[in-house]
């Protein structure tokens, strides 16, 4: 080796951010750069000529000399953690000694961030140079070339003993590695010409005690369409993000507000009121009703009307997911929690909703043992994912739903009579369709309206006895019977007017029913004879409702209840 290159690498040993230690075959050390010794916490020259044992006590060196494989690993050092790269240094294929290079965690990753990659193991600097898979190349003060790996050579065209001792220039043209030698100004990102193609390269200043000594050069890419490619994969990827968080937000976002709740009965409007304060706290509400009343649309809406709205309203459905996932589903899990769990864990849906609002439907439905792990984390306020250990801050609201009697279940050892108090907070109970006196036709009036514009139908109207029949049903299911109802029938009305031949079987068999007896007709027939008669004083008044009022000997209130319910 020339004493030339001998300078350069000793040179680039001092001025490398790493530790690297050599030791003979007698195991003790020969050489020991000052970062290493720094690393140590000792002086170089105090190193020099002791067993590698005596200075660090951890040291896997001498086994590698010995064994002659070289590996990698972590080293701790005075309470700090180092990547260290172990080889042999062989001689005529035996061993003779060892070369250690080391380096801290975090500047490691520093390095990382700014080079393009790191390859193996790299045990030694002349390997760090050899197996570089981009050109890397080492200049003087002058830019006179110290070193370039092979795999530069090759993309250059040249062999590696043809270019070192040469100026730069001499080899790549286009060089501007002594132009970055002199002024110590990098060059990153630069584009240039090599053998007729567009490479994109990093020029970086080499400095000793603040002096200029040389510069180093590496291409990040070989052909700049690398570099396009990359981009646009980035991009594709970026997109694809942008759309899953949109995507993400959709279905964590509610759908309904106040306005969307239909009806002007005493009942609901009383409820509704009820609800948008409950809107205005952070306590817990608890939504009671029977099926199909519309708790999910009441707990859309309060989320909607609080201070959470721009936060992720999370719905979970207690009852419809299995027992035996539901634990997992609502806390989540961690990587390798449970055979088929997903790489890299999964987040719950009380983590899904943290800073926003849970809804926690048919929560009388919850079974006995995930009951106690709801009551805790309502009380806590924290999460644990199935298989960690680690607990999680949250800060959610929580609205229950439940149709059942929960208050009998707590007698029959069915429900928890301490998460029972925990959602009992703020109670809202929403009426059944058969107590919201006039709400049923307008229902039906807004149902008709939002089926004919989802499906694409023509105008439709109800027949005055279907009319009639929706009036005087009880409706059991309430809002979402009458839905179904008006869906299946606007789908088979074959004119304008939906006709009692168009309901769900159930209900024509009720109206033939009614039909067949004596007292049901009566009652139809008098409601038909009731409308003609407010038709027929709203006509003789001009519209008057105080005076037709007295004409049908009836209270003006009465009246308009009348005229509501026959959709007058």
């Amino acid at each position: 080796m020339s004493n030339q290159l001998k300078f350069s690498y000793e040179k680039v040993f001092q001025a490398m951010n790493a530790g690297i230690i050599v030791i003979d075959n007698h195991e003790a050390i020969r050489y020991c750069n000052p970062t290493a010794a720094e690393y140590i916490g000792l002086v170089a020259e105090g190193i020099i000529g002791q067993k590698i044992k005596e200075v660090i006590p951890n040291s896997e060196l001498d086994r590698v000399m010995q064994d002659g494989e070289a590996n990698s690993d972590q080293l701790f050092l005075r309470e700090r953690m180092f990547i260290t790269n172990r080889s042999a240094i062989n001689q005529d294929g035996k061993p003779v000694g060892a070369v250690a290079v080391f380096q801290d965690g975090s500047e490691l990753q520093r390095v990382l961030a700014h080079l393009d990659t790191t390859q193996n193991s790299l045990t030694s600097l002349e390997s760090i140079f050899e197996q570089a898979y981009d050109g890397v190349m080492v200049v003087d003060s002058e830019g006179i070339i110290t070193r370039i790996t092979k795999s530069y050579c090759r993309f250059l065209n040249i062999e590696q003993e043809e270019a070192i001792g040469r100026l730069c220039t001499e080899v790549l043209p286009t060089s501007r590695m002594h132009i970055v030698a002199q002024t110590g100004l990098a060059e990153i990102g630069e584009v240039m010409d090599i053998n007729g193609k567009e490479a994109m390269v990093m020029r970086l200043p080499l400095r000793e005690d603040g002096k200029l000594i040389g510069a180093v050069g590496k291409v990040m890419f070989r052909d700049v369409r690398e570099l396009r490619t990359l981009a646009e994969k980035l991009d594709l990827l970026e997109n694809k993000l942008k759309f899953y968080e949109k995507e993400l937000k959709h279905y964590q976002k509610f759908r309904y507000t106040f306005g969307n709740i239909v009806g002007k009965s005493k009942a609901i409007l009383q409820t509704i009121e009820l609800a948008e304060r409950a809107a205005l706290v952070k306590s817990t509400v608890l939504l009671r009703g029977e099926s199909g009343t519309g708790k999910e649309l009441f707990a859309h809406a309060i989320h909607a009307a609080s201070a959470r709205h721009d936060q992720p309203f999370v719905r979970v459905n207690c009852g419809a997911i299995p027992a035996e996932l539901l634990e997992a589903e609502l806390f989540g899990y961690e990587e390798g929690a449970f055979t088929g769990a997903k790489k890299g864990g999964k987040p719950g849906k009380f983590e899904l909703a943290n800073k926003g609002t849970i809804f926690l439907d048919e929560i009388g439905d919850l079974p006995l043992p995930m009951q106690a792990k709801v009551l805790r984390i309502l009380q806590e306020k924290e999460v644990e994912r199935v298989g960690s250990n680690r607990l999680q801050q949250l800060d959610i609201r929580v609205i229950a739903a439940t149709h059942r009697d929960l208050e009998k279940m707590i007698g029959a050892g069915e429900f928890r009579r301490d998460l029972y108090y925990r959602l009992n907070v703020f109670t809202v109970t929403i009426p059944p369709l058969r107590e919201r006196e006039g709400d049923v036709l307008l229902l039906s009036e807004h149902l008709l309206s939002k089926f004919q514009h989802e499906l694409g139908l023509s105008l439709r109207k109800l027949d005055r006895w279907v009319v009639e029949l929706f009036q005087l049903y009880a409706w059991p299911g309430n809002v979402r019977e009458l839905q179904n109802a008006i869906e299946r029938a606007i789908n088979v009305a074959e004119g304008g007017v939906i006709q009692l031949k168009d309901l769900p079987l159930y209900l024509q068999d009720l109206e033939g029913r009614r039909r067949n007896t004596a007292l049901q007709p009566l009652a139809l027939e008098l409601a038909e004879a009731e409308r003609k008669a407010i038709l027929k004083a709203l006509k003789t008044t001009g519209g008057n409702k105080v005076k037709t009022a007295e004409i049908l000997g009836i209270h003006r209130t009465n009246l308009y209840r009348k005229m509501e319910k026959y959709g007058l």
